[in-house]
């Protein structure tokens, strides 16, 4: 479902709400106040396009703003919420306000689900024949999971472990060749820890030494499943091109 579809009110409403969520987890996980304001500033840098991936920090509120962006939240009244919760400000909707947009989400969500039915089982059927067509093709190699890779360029070195933070290049694309995210073409590579992200980055990257270039073709279940963005759909084998640039410390 595309939350743009929402009115701008509603909208607004769950944007701050995500970003007041967010706030109270920040403060959990990072109290020191300065941390706070390095996590503020990149996700306020990013909604402009201008984002300093060099500090984890920085990058992990840059992260979050691409994120909110990519769902069709509204990145500066989720920064809005952020920044209140982070100061101690009461929050600036009333829970009935919030449960009102929650309700009107809820509504169009359904609606958007029952129309992606046949669109979900129709993609399933899709990419199990891809992959198993995919699996004879020479240099393709199946993990046990089902993950399917090709090794374009090795690298040298330490692999990472699922706990590491790792920088990497890549392009997404669904089999049609549509592409629906690419770090290339914005021109700055991504960092981000191994165990955060879909479990088949989260498998497929720990196989790659720095500098390496491998093509993943991820299951719909290592992927997103039936929850897919509305920029995927569900269900959908993801085809990424991905170079591993660095293992951070």
């Amino acid at each position: 479902m595309d939350l743009n579809q929402l009115p701008a009110p509603a909208l607004e409403t769950l944007s701050y709400q995500e970003g007041f969520t967010q706030g109270e987890q920040l403060q959990q996980q990072i109290p020191n106040e300065l941390q706070q304001q390095k996590y503020l500033d990149g996700f306020r840098d990013a909604t402009q396009q201008a984002l300093d991936e060099n500090a984890m920090l920085y990058a992990a509120g840059g992260h979050s703003a691409r994120q909110a962006m990519q769902q069709g939240l509204h990145p500066l009244k989720m920064l809005a919420g952020l920044s209140d919760k982070l100061s101690a400000k009461d929050a600036a909707y009333t829970q009935e306000q919030i449960a009102e947009a929650f309700q009107l989400f809820q509504q169009m969500q359904q609606q958007s689900q029952q129309a992606a039915g046949g669109n979900a089982a129709e993609n399933l059927a899709a990419g199990q024949a891809f992959l198993q067509e995919n699996a004879e093709k020479d240099g393709i190699t199946t993990t046990d999971s089902g993950l399917q890779y090709e090794v374009i360029q090795e690298g040298e070195g330490a692999k990472p472990a699922a706990t590491d933070t790792v920088t990497v290049h890549y392009t997404g694309r669904l089999l049609d060749g549509t592409v629906f995210d690419s770090s290339v073409q914005r021109g700055e590579p991504i960092e981000f820890p191994l165990n955060r992200v879909i479990p088949g980055w989260t498998e497929g990257v720990q196989l790659m030494a720095p500098g390496a270039k491998y093509r993943f073709w991820i299951p719909a279940n290592l992927a997103y499943g039936e929850q897919g963005p509305a920029s995927i759909g569900p269900n959908q084998v993801l085809d990424f091109d991905v170079e591993l640039l660095q293992i951070n410390a």
